[in-house]
């Protein structure tokens, strides 16, 4: 049997699309009402919606008649249930900024208020000989209805693929575009860095270092390629020698800054990949009887809430983390009602320019 309907299937379509209209008038419909006009068990309905092959071909072109005609939306919670899936929404993450991962949770739990669904938590570390093993149980012992994947994780091609074998729904959220719309939330890491690089040498600063985050994540190469980028607008450079490589945690970024000030050539200004190596540079500076910014200027990265509460206030590159989250638990909850976004949505940084960061000091 073809997919395409006779005359006598045809007019079966148009008895239901009429009973359909009326009823649209009527008020919202339900997998119940979609049943009772094709004449069909709920069951069946559910099937056609979830892309079930265990449906005639006349069936489920009676039924998609229907939903078109009813405008009908597919709840995600019923999609859940539907595929035996549980009601939870899972957070993998290996970033080792606590300041990032409360604002993406924050974020993600504002997306999914007024739902069923819950948030857990679930961190990685993709260095671990039993990433993978740990990974695929939990996918399988916890059923989750979808994943969202901050960087880095979301960089892992590998991951995806599992996530697809296993029919499980995500979103990924990177610096640069590796996936479709529905399943991509996009930030420009690259243009924030270019920003800080502008903001510096509009400042007069020559002598400028980068304090960069872990090579694994591509958002650190981002960062770093922007920053470098908007040096080089300004007639500017990143010597070897200024770069000290951190692993985006407060300690790091500490040991930093430390082997920057005792270099050959002290920096007049710094920035850091992300808020907490900014907050171990701040450390690091006092340590060495140094005044932010009368002798140093930093800059950091994501403007997470310590950046305000630093003194002086730290001038960083905002990045919206917790709007980012709340928009990946909203795409999640799209895919599983068939909307497709047209584009991929994404955030723009801005730099917020605080008291960390004035013209370098007087030879």
């Amino acid at each position: 049997m073809t997919d395409i309907p006779d005359s006598e299937h045809e007019a079966e379509i148009a008895d239901a699309l009429r009973e359909a209209a009326a009823f649209r008038a009527t008020g919202r419909a339900t997998i119940n009402d979609i049943a009772r006009i094709a004449k069909v068990s709920k069951k069946t309905v559910s099937r056609v919606i979830n892309e079930s092959p265990l449906v005639k071909p006349r069936t489920r072109h009676l039924v998609k008649a229907i939903i078109a005609e009813l405008g009908f939306t597919p709840d995600p919670q019923a999609r859940a249930l539907a595929l035996r899936r549980s009601f939870l929404v899972g957070m993998v993450y290996d970033n080792p900024s606590p300041q990032y991962v409360v604002n993406m949770q924050r974020g993600i739990l504002d997306g999914l208020e007024d739902t069923d669904f819950q948030l857990v938590l679930r961190p990685v570390n993709r260095g671990d000989a039993n990433y993978w093993h740990r990974l695929r149980t939990f996918i399988q012992q916890h059923k989750p209805f979808g994943l969202i994947l901050p960087p880095s994780v979301s960089e892992d091609e590998e991951l995806v693929d599992m996530l697809r074998e296993h029919e499980v729904d995500y979103v990924r959220i990177a610096s640069v575009e590796l996936d479709t719309p529905g399943r991509m939330i996009r930030t420009h890491d690259a243009e924030g860095a270019a920003q800080a690089a502008r903001h510096l040498c509009s400042q007069g600063h020559v002598d400028i270092a980068h304090i960069q985050g872990p090579e694994t994540f591509r958002s650190a190469h981002e960062r770093r390629a922007g920053f470098v980028r908007g040096l080089v607008e300004a007639g500017r450079s990143l010597p070897p020698a200024m770069i000290a490589e951190a692993g985006y945690t407060f300690d790091s970024g500490l040991q930093a800054m430390e082997r920057l000030l005792y270099a050959k050539r002290r920096p007049t200004a710094v920035f850091a990949g992300n808020d907490e190596m900014a907050t171990g540079a701040y450390v690091a500076v006092r340590k060495a009887g140094l005044r932010i910014p009368e002798d140093i200027s930093i800059v950091g990265f994501d403007d997470t809430p310590i950046a305000g509460r630093l003194w002086p206030g730290l001038t960083t590159v905002r990045l919206p983390i917790r709007d980012m989250g709340r928009a990946a638990a909203q795409l999640l909850l799209d895919q599983a009602a068939g909307k497709e976004p047209r584009e991929i949505i994404s955030f723009q940084p801005e730099i917020v320019v605080r008291e960390s960061t004035a013209p370098p000091p007087a030879n």
